[in-house]
């Protein structure tokens, strides 16, 4: 890998949205929040308009947003295509990428997505600074369906793929099965579950080898030589509902003592997020690998203090705290992936 300095790293994205009811004063809190962390930006948007409202939020950076489209935008759908192209065309030099969902049935239409994606990731001579479609993992390809459509992407300029670590590590922990006498399996089972603590060890054990996983498809993907795009978070199998999407910092709360805590670590936690890192900086070509931090399962409150003055007109602050908490676990997050970054160039110039 080439010498990596501080001003030659990328630059980590984080989430940029209004998750909370209220008004466009909690984006003028993030607004505030990102250009005090110097965070670049990754914002959802169900249409171009929409995006274009929020681009007039999201502060300047040398680092341009990338664009995570609605999860039911499907490329093999010619209104799924139309939409990407619309987006990629009206943003031109204005965003660095469009990140669509896979879907569960592309596993059997391989050859179609390749085809479409080499159509969308194929630029006009007349559209220079056109965004990178990546192509993310979320709906339950294989690792290895994901890689092999990598290889053949290999030519095609603007189309790659997104890596979702959480994704990738939630899938791959609840393929392992349980053995267990009262019948405990992933889809049976929760954090509080009374049959937990004869299957702990092994619950334990299927989500660190996720981290194994992650890795194994980064190191083949970055051998395509192409630019890669990382959604980064943690999370746990055994959470109900969204299973991932939380900070690196997060532990699950159990009812009983598993090694001195009565809770269990996440697939990741702050040691596999630097092992993340450094593989993608590693495996990927020199400068083209890009993150976003794509956490938003927080649950907490904290004051505004001076950004008070944004809210004189709402009676509950009660979502602009939420907000507010939200932005600043991102923003420690953030802390911790440039450290981490910085550490894995430092050592590479090294």
């Amino acid at each position: 890998m080439a010498e990596a300095t501080a001003s030659t790293l990328p630059g980590v994205r984080g989430l940029f949205q209004q998750r909370l009811s209220g008004d466009d004063a909690l984006l003028r809190l993030a607004e505030r929040r990102f250009r005090e962390t110097g965070m670049p930006a990754e914002v959802y948007a169900d249409n171009p308009d929409q995006l274009e409202y929020l681009l007039g939020y999201i502060p300047e950076h040398d680092t341009l947003p990338v664009v995570h489209l609605n999860r039911s935008t499907d490329l093999l759908r010619t209104s799924g295509r139309d939409l990407i192209e619309s987006f990629a065309t009206r943003f031109v030099g204005r965003v660095a990428g469009l990140v669509v969902h896979d879907k569960a049935s592309m596993a059997e239409r391989l050859p179609e997505v390749i085809s479409t994606m080499r159509g969308l990731g194929t630029p006009s001579a007349a559209q220079p600074g056109r965004p990178m479609v990546y192509l993310e993992y979320a709906a339950g390809l294989s690792p290895e369906s994901f890689a092999a459509l990598a290889e053949q992407l290999a030519d095609v300029e603007l189309a790659s793929l997104c890596i979702d670590i959480g994704h990738v590590g939630i899938q791959h922990a609840r393929s392992i099965r349980l053995i267990s006498d009262s019948g405990a399996a992933w889809s049976n089972l929760s954090l509080t579950d009374p049959r937990l603590p004869e299957v702990a060890d092994q619950v334990e054990a299927a989500t660190r080898s996720a981290l194994r996983v992650v890795l194994d498809l980064i190191h083949r993907i970055g051998a395509v030589g192409k630019p890669v795009h990382f959604h980064l978070h943690d999370g746990h199998p055994l959470v109900n509902g969204l299973s991932d999407h939380f900070s690196f910092f997060t532990r699950f709360p159990v009812p009983f003592e598993v090694d001195g805590r009565y809770s269990l670590p996440a697939l990741f936690g702050t040691d596999g997020l630097a092992a993340v890192l450094d593989a993608a900086m590693r495996s990927v070509p020199f400068g083209s690998p890009s993150f976003t931090l794509e956490i938003h399962q927080v649950d907490g409150r904290l004051p505004l203090d001076a950004a008070s003055e944004l809210f004189t007109h709402w009676r509950d602050l009660s979502n602009a705290e939420r907000t507010n908490y939200w932005l600043d676990v991102l923003a420690n997050n953030y802390l911790l992936a440039t450290t981490l970054l910085e550490r894995t160039g430092s050592a590479e110039a090294g």
